[in-house]
């Protein structure tokens, strides 16, 4: 199931570019429903098309918490904008997560989205196993940022968080992270540790930047400028390092539509009582 395309794009001999577009925005929801229900790993079954597309446990504090999610709330501008962009965070968080999901292998395993507003530890973490061997082959940090100031965001935020694993400042967040996805190829906790100790490791390390960003940023001169600074992640090469945008006009706008889709699939859930 594709519910956002990726598609290759150029930005320099530094950076591997991506494009997202949405396919389905009524499938897109409907995936998202699923994830703010808790139930991601069902979400990746449901990707993978080994599940039809409904969550695969139903009550009524579910849908609540989860319909909740997507509503803004506050009594003050400040309160109801910091609402927003926690809610539209989450929904970009999603479909990075949706995105990765699709183009991964079935020794892939990935940390679920926040389904809880928060601003500490990884965005997402992606960790693949060898298909035969219980060897770690590699492990893809993301950062995913629903911005109107991609630029700054890409610069202050994204390449501080990503120069502070590089230089391995947040080793053991990164290496419990992994060690938690790992247990689930079905290594014992001591085994999983032992075989995490390659995420130390530079060279099996790919940083995944995505951002949100207006139709200006289509070229590849503006994805140059947008990703500049990228090649501070010195000693690995171009493949590692990935930029994705997200083209979206009227960004919070598109966030509430988008928004109102997953409420209308959560309530369609609920009133089918799958």
């Amino acid at each position: 199931m594709t519910a956002v395309l990726s598609e290759e794009v150029e930005v320099d001999e530094d950076v591997t570019g991506q494009l997202w577009t949405v396919k389905d925005t009524t499938t897109l929801a409907q995936l998202i429903a699923v994830i703010a229900l808790g139930q991601a790993q069902h979400a990746a079954r449901i990707i993978d098309e080994l599940e039809p597309l409904t969550p695969a446990l139903s009550a009524a504090e579910l849908f609540r918490g989860a319909r909740g999610q997507m509503l803004i709330r506050g009594t003050t501008e400040e309160q109801r904008d910091t609402s927003r962009y926690h809610r539209d965070g989450f929904l970009f968080e999603c479909i990075s997560w949706i995105v990765a999901r699709q183009s991964s292998s079935a020794r892939t395993f990935m940390k679920d989205p926040h389904i809880a507003a928060t601003t500490q530890g990884l965005d997402g973490l992606a960790i693949e196993m060898d298909s035969e061997k219980d060897v770690m082959i590699g492990a893809t940090i993301f950062e995913d940022k629903c911005t109107d100031n991609p630029r700054k965001k890409f610069h202050s935020e994204v390449m501080v968080t990503f120069g502070e694993h590089h230089t391995s400042k947040r080793v053991r967040d990164l290496v419990a992270n992994a060690v938690s996805l790992i247990r689930e190829s079905g290594l014992n906790g001591s085994e999983a540790t032992k075989a995490a100790a390659r995420v130390l490791d530079r060279s099996f390390r790919t940083y995944r930047a995505s951002l949100t960003v207006g139709s200006e940023i289509s070229t590849t001169q503006r994805r140059k400028r947008l990703f500049k600074g990228y090649n501070d992640l010195d000693e690995i090469k171009k493949g590692q390092r990935i930029g994705a945008t997200l083209i979206v006009e009227e960004l919070r706008e598109w966030f509430q539509g988008l928004a109102d889709e997953v409420i209308v699939a959560l309530n369609e859930y609920e009133n089918a009582d799958v």
